[in-house]
């Protein structure tokens, strides 16, 4: 239970990282966090003690009783958000080209895609967004050590980087838990986050 992930929110509620709960624990004993329930209500250490945890509510021995595995936690300092840039790595890439050969335009999965570079690597072509795209094994066959206008192919789009950033850093699944959720979607963020008129 105590390595069960909790999401972690700045002060201004934007998801930042995701910690255990044994560390979550302690940034809330030591008053560097709160605890948020269901109903976003902020707890102190011993206020969050005193919650029984409800049927099927996961939880943790104490000495002198249990408490609830909190699943969110707020930072009472933090107000920024870490800045991180899109790792260029081949989910990436394939994300980026949604997993679609950028010569025939098929879809595939992951393990019938590789990485082409449009300039070839022997030609002095370099391992950047803007001269790497998906390509299906027989695409990437027929273009060989080519470029696509020398192989007679054609590219679906002109490759880039991409301009999506990545949230926190990894990929993870929203449903994992329910509290989670008003956090991890743009809609919900930009609800908790936009500035209010007077």
């Amino acid at each position: 239970m105590l390595n069960s992930a909790v999401l972690v929110l700045n002060r201004s509620w934007m998801p930042i990282h995701i910690t255990t709960a044994k560390r979550a624990f302690c940034l809330v004993y030591q008053g560097v966090a709160k605890v948020m329930d269901e109903q976003f209500e902020l707890f102190n250490f011993d206020g969050w003690a005193q919650l029984r945890p409800r049927e099927g509510q996961a939880a943790a021995g104490l000495v002198n009783g249990i408490i609830r595995i909190p699943r969110v936690i707020v930072l009472l300092t933090y107000d920024r958000i870490p800045k991180r840039t899109v790792r260029f790595s081949r989910k990436n890439i394939y994300y980026r080209d949604k997993y679609t050969c950028q010569y025939c335009a098929q879809k595939y999965g992951p393990n019938d895609l590789n990485i082409d570079h449009i300039i070839p690597r022997s030609r002095g072509g370099k391992s950047t967004w803007e001269n790497v795209v998906c390509s299906c094994h027989d695409c990437n066959r027929h273009k060989g050590g080519r470029t696509p206008e020398e192989a007679g192919m054609r590219l679906n789009k002109k490759p880039r980087k991409p301009r999506w950033t990545p949230y926190l850093g990894f990929q993870i699944d929203p449903t994992l838990y329910k509290e989670w959720t008003p956090f991890l979607t743009f809609v919900d963020v930009a609800y908790w986050n936009a500035e209010l008129e007077a």
